[in-house]
């Protein structure tokens, strides 16, 4: 399994990392034992480091003290350290200079204003539009700089929370005064419901090109290929507390609908609906909307006709609307995408997507206008 995999070559950056010890190469076993963190964070590794930063000399793999008048009784041929080395280099995933300055940016921010670079009295939309750009640069497929995954947490973090009404009221009132966005234990009743993968997703699909699944344990993201059984399970568990959440929202829906039967229904229907007797085609005099009726409908409402056919008017259009901001926020979305990853086939399928909704309406501005 990848999680299998993950560790393996995190304990062959420990023990690159204790040779570069020993041969006086402070640099390389730092960025080889953060590399094993990244991989599979560790005590043993996060140890060495502490011990590094301190001493300058941590203890080899086996917990013994290095000897500095040469190596340590545990050899290992210069061939087999200089296989993993180079493996180590070909596995390790290139990022820039660029990257690596933005994350330290954004690990520098004291808030989650600050993570977002929005002002606190930001509108939702400014928070949206803050968050795509930021998510589509700091997302773990495309930065691999050192902490572009942690970056990538605090965005989503920060989104989730400034987006929560109630949250970010809470926020603005007592986070600042009690945590800072990067040290998690102190800060986690700021904490996001949602995962920062999952919120990726609702804005930009799950088309997203990612074989990793991110998953939190004690304040980490960790990355691993589920198998199937674990889908499962977490989709079980993930459904059970989906439906304590939805339950007053349920609740709310099923005493609307209750009360709507008590409401007397209108005498006509957009589209055909035998159940409820609209099976007569109509059309209205202005817009020619087409509507269909009872059996009844001449008898009871020919004095009222024009009343009629105005609320089936701006039902008509009230869907339009609708339909055509949907439209449009599609499109948005697909061309979002296209422009951020080079994608020219899907901007030009997304260029040719048709709008019909927001056509119709122009059409019927124009009727109005006229």
């Amino acid at each position: 399994m990848a999680m299998d995999s993950n560790k393996d070559e995190a304990e062959r950056c420990i023990k690159i990392a204790h040779n570069a010890i020993k041969n006086n190469q402070q640099d390389k076993a730092r960025k080889f034992l953060e590399k094993a963190q990244r991989l599979f964070p560790t005590e043993k590794a996060r140890s060495l480091l502490e011990s590094l930063e301190q001493n300058g000399k941590p203890p080899d793999e086996n917990g013994c003290p290095v000897n500095e008048d040469g190596p340590s009784l545990r050899h290992r041929s210069h061939g087999d350290d200089a296989n993993a080395s180079a493996q180590g280099a070909t596995e390790s995933k290139a990022f820039t200079a660029e990257q690596v300055e933005a994350v330290r940016k954004i690990k520098s921010c004291k808030d989650y204003y600050q993570i977002l670079g929005v002002e606190k009295t930001a509108s939702e939309e400014d928070l949206k539009k803050a968050y795509r750009k930021l998510a589509l640069k700091f997302h773990p497929d495309k930065n691999h700089a050192p902490g572009a995954t942690e970056a990538f947490k605090a965005i989503g973090n920060a989104y989730a929370v400034l987006s929560n009404t109630d949250k970010r009221r809470q926020y603005d009132q007592y986070g600042e005064e009690r945590a800072h966005p990067f040290r998690h234990r102190q800060h986690r009743e700021f904490e996001a419901d949602i995962s920062p993968e999952d919120l990726f997703n609702m804005f930009f699909g799950a088309g997203f090109p990612s074989n990793n699944v991110h998953v939190y344990r004690n304040g980490r993201m960790h990355f691993a290929h589920q198998n199937r059984q674990e889908r499962r399970e977490q989709q079980r568990d993930g459904g059970l507390a989906l439906f304590v959440q939805l339950l007053p929202i349920l609740i709310l829906i099923i005493v609307s609908a209750l009360s709507q039967l008590m409401v007397v229904q209108p005498p006509y229907s957009l589209s055909y609906r035998p159940s409820a007797g609209h099976i007569h085609k109509r059309h209205t005099a202005n817009l020619k909307v087409l509507f269909y009726v009872g059996d009844r409908f001449n008898e009871e409402h020919s004095n009222n006709l024009k009343n009629v056919e105005r609320s089936v008017e701006e039902d008509y259009i009230s869907n339009l609307r609708n339909n055509c901001w949907k439209e449009k926020q599609h499109k948005e979305g697909l061309l979002y995408r296209a422009r951020s990853f080079g994608d020219s086939a899907l901007y030009d399928k997304a260029q040719r997507m048709p709008t019909p909704s927001c056509s119709r309406l122009s059409e019927i501005q124009v009727i109005l206008d006229g």
